[in-house]
């Protein structure tokens, strides 16, 4: 995937105001509009505009794209969103009046909003309320095993008196459920978008993305640990002590075990109704052979065991 330099599709310059990306857009809307122009590359231009103008016409996902660039990422460049790139920013709809296709790198960055964004409008009855927000928060595997309580700033980006993005800047309070799953949305009630003119506040939801972990890999419900082995502890079997979320447990480690063989432990993953498993990989660890003692025994091992890992490959030629 490849980075793309939205301010160039519309040419304009980064420090352009709204109304100068509105004048853009239009501009270049007349000029590749499917329907009008006799470019041969009308299509694919007007399709490069729209995304440019959805992501710089929203003050959301413009801070956002802003801080991404500002890394020194250029156009063209082999691109992966950083982790947490997002945490943060809040994001509300779309630009006005743009849409349709949108590029690979504009999926990776902005389609979970997409996925998210639900119907909004007024509802009957009701006084019409503001538009509902979306943020990123990233939590520790910890605060989904036993539940707790975290602030976090979120940054709420908004047009200023001259056009330019500036951001407002609050501390929440969060509480995690027992449980919770990455992707899954928090609801914090009328913490959105105020309305014009008075009303109540949209909701603001929360997607909840997990830090990388120094020891557990986390897939789904389950958790992954890689744990160090001896030879022959695999070889021989042995009663190992094994770290969990929960506290560590004794595991049996079979004989004649393999590097990268996978050991389950039920219910030792996240919790829940039906809680995820912890499977242990084990990653067999050789003694270092500058070591003399340990130089010998592989000196004894490579004289007296008719051993050959490769025999079977000799058998395929």
């Amino acid at each position: 995937m490849q980075f793309k330099d939205y301010y160039s599709a519309l040419g304009v310059a980064p420090d352009a105001s709204a109304d100068d990306i509105k004048r853009a857009r239009r501009k270049l809307a007349r000029k590749y509009h499917p329907d009008l122009s006799k470019e041969p590359n009308a299509a694919e231009r007007m399709k490069e505009i729209n995304e440019a103008y959805e992501v710089l016409g929203d003050a959301g996902k413009r801070a956002a794209y802003d801080k991404l660039r500002a890394g020194g990422f250029r156009q063209g460049e082999d691109f992966r969103p950083p982790p947490g790139w997002d945490e943060g920013f809040e994001f509300s709809g779309g630009a006005d009046g743009a849409g349709g296709e949108f590029s690979d790198f504009f999926e990776a960055l902005f389609g979970g909003l997409r996925r998210h964004a639900g119907a909004r409008g007024q509802r009957p009855g009701f006084t019409a309320r503001g538009d509902d927000h979306h943020a990123s928060m990233r939590i520790d595997l910890e605060d989904a095993f036993m539940g707790a309580r975290r602030q976090i700033t979120v940054q709420a980006p908004e047009w200023d008196e001259n056009g330019r993005v500036r951001l407002r800047e609050r501390v929440l309070d969060v509480a995690i459920p027992k449980g919770i799953r990455a992707g899954q949305l928090l609801r914090l009630p009328g913490q959105g978008q105020p309305p014009p003119g008075g009303g109540p506040p949209g909701d603001l939801y929360l997607e909840v993305h997990f830090r990388p972990h120094p020891l557990y890999r986390l897939d789904g419900a389950d958790l992954y640990l890689d744990l160090p082995v001896t030879p022959w502890e695999a070889a021989l079997g042995a009663a190992v002590r094994v770290p969990t979320p929960a506290g560590p447990v004794e595991m049996q480690i079979p004989a004649g075990s393999d590097n990268g063989r996978r050991l389950r432990l039920r219910g030792r993953g996240l919790p829940a109704s039906s809680p995820g498993d912890l499977y242990v990989v084990l990653r067999v660890v050789l003694p270092d052979a500058t070591n003399p003692k340990a130089r010998q025994i592989y000196e004894t091992m490579a004289r007296d065991l008719a051993f050959d890992p490769r025999k079977d490959l000799e058998k395929q030629t």
